[in-house]
């Protein structure tokens, strides 16, 4: 059956973000989209975070830079920095950039253990832009006509989710995308298909479709209350199953950072997100181990100013669906899955969700081949995320309290107990295929979280003299030039894409 209605259940950052992008399909095809959604049922708009990849979506949209950081009141983000995960009083940086580059075809901190073990002091993290920028509280984009000899800053944003949603909304509106108010009540099934055939609304409006994409939340309105697709639990590898948000001023009188900030606290952890005008703020913690009430007051007494709404507390079950793509229902954001926020995954996930769709969908009709690549590719980048985030718990020497003996003995995912035992025996890391994180990410967290390279790789012991100090030195005074050379965050904001009143 040819795909002529898509409705998509829900919107908040996921649905418009669907909406948006499926609106490009409308050029040219005799299509309708209907978004539907009310203003009653909240959104959880505590994603507010995001990687790289991030940026190629809002480019492929064609959606300028400066007027969407300006609507969401934006910043910048260099990275993440974690705070009291491996051990109390100790914090490391997650940089989106390389360490250094590959010299002959060796990683760079292979080459940078070779030298450590020689008697050179300097810590990694100087050989990284992101990471020294941050440390400065510096931000440049990299420009048309950057030096070849200089490395490029990788950034994100900090964005407003709520204002980016409702950005993306105006996009898909003038694009012909139908928003409908109200809540769905009934969801009707094709009796020989089990395809949805249309849902009801709370006003007795029947809205037919030939693709759905779910984009309900944590309900799942369509992929699990009405499918009955399944759900996989990780909750014995990502045990917090929490959270309390609550936004704030700066009162501080600090700039807005270009790095998310993460502290592991007794039973879980809190988020810090600068903003223009302010900042988005979490807890979140094991329920197991750690009440509400405590949750929620060792997060106002860490905040950088009063905070500017109520508590909102949110139940979740770390883990996926079994499919994401179920007969003609396609689950995206939080309704296909939860990944907890520690590494800003959350947007983009909703992201590459599109991305397949997009890639693999046929306006002819809904194959099972569709429907089994979009699930296997899925299913894999979830696995991969999810063995990257459970490394944070694990990897640590905390032993203050019940929960963080709890992750540091639990078992882990085979897929991850290799990883972790290459990189400590030798400093190898295989990346799986196309998983998101890359070699950088994977060394940067091991080593920040106290996984120390026993060994590198011995190619890299025919490396060595006079020339190779150079290089190295080279990459230092390169990356110390182009920072100095940086203004401050907050400056380059304020001329570059200053909030809309």
């Amino acid at each position: 059956m040819a795909i002529r209605r898509i409705v998509i259940v829900g919107g908040g950052t996921a649905g418009w973000m669907a909406a948006a992008a499926l609106s490009r399909l409308k050029a040219g095809h005799d299509l309708s989209i209907e978004l539907i959604e009310s203003e009653q049922i909240g959104t959880i708009g505590v994603g507010e975070a995001t990687i790289p990849p991030f940026v190629q979506f809002n480019k492929l949209l064609e959606i300028d830079e400066r007027e969407m950081l300006a609507a969401s009141k934006g910043t910048f983000k260099l990275g993440i920095q974690f705070v009291n995960w491996g051990k109390q009083g100790h914090n490391y940086f997650h940089p989106f950039g390389a360490y250094g580059y590959e010299i002959d075809g060796i990683s760079f901190h292979h080459v940078w253990h070779k030298l450590r073990s020689e008697g050179d002091p300097r810590p990694i993290q100087v050989f990284n832009a992101e990471t020294m920028a941050a440390m400065f509280q510096r931000f440049a984009r990299t420009a048309d006509d950057h030096p070849a000899d200089l490395p490029p800053i990788n950034y994100a944003y900090h964005i407003d989710a709520g204002r980016y949603a409702a950005l993306l909304r105006k996009y898909a509106e003038v694009r012909g995308v139908v928003r409908r108010e109200g809540m769905v009540v009934d969801v009707a099934l094709d009796g020989e298909s089990g395809f949805v055939r249309s849902v009801t609304m709370n006003d007795g409006q029947h809205i037919d479709g030939d693709l759905f994409v779910d984009c309900s939340g944590f309900r799942g309105l369509l992929i699990e209350q009405a499918l009955e697709t399944g759900y996989e639990d990780w909750s014995h590898w990502l045990p917090c199953n929490r959270a309390v948000a609550i936004p704030c001023n700066r009162d501080d009188g600090s700039p807005p950072a270009p790095y998310t900030r993460s502290t592991a606290w007794s039973a879980g952890w809190q988020w810090q997100v600068p903003l223009q005008h302010r900042n988005g703020n979490g807890h979140v913690y094991c329920a197991e181990f750690m009440e509400n009430q405590e949750a929620l007051d060792i997060l106002l007494a860490n905040l950088a100013g009063k905070p500017l709404a109520d508590p909102n507390f949110l139940r979740f079950v770390s883990g996926r669906r079994k499919k994401f793509w179920n007969r003609n229902v396609v689950a995206i954001g939080l309704a296909a899955g939860f990944m907890e926020p520690l590494e800003s995954t959350s947007i983009h996930l909703v992201n590459t969700a599109i991305t397949k769709l997009v890639s693999v969908l046929s306006l002819d009709g809904i194959t099972p081949t569709q429907e089994n690549a979009f699930n296997r590719l899925s299913g894999r980048e979830y696995d991969r995320i999810r063995d990257f985030i459970i490394l944070h718990y694990k990897a640590t020497s905390r032993d203050d309290s019940p929960f963080w003996d709890y992750c540091r003995n639990m078992s882990i995912p085979d897929t991850l107990e290799e990883k972790i035992e290459l990189f400590r025996q030798t400093g190898q890391v295989f990346r799986e295929e196309d998983e998101l994180f890359t070699e950088t990410s994977w060394a940067a967290v091991m080593m920040g979280q106290g996984i120390a390279m026993e060994g590198h790789n011995p190619m890299t012991d025919r490396l060595g003299g006079s020339d190779l100090k150079r290089e190295i030195d080279g990459i230092e005074q390169s990356i110390r030039y182009m920072v100095n050379a940086m203004p401050a965050h907050e400056q380059f904001v304020k001329a570059y894409c200053p909030a809309d009143v």
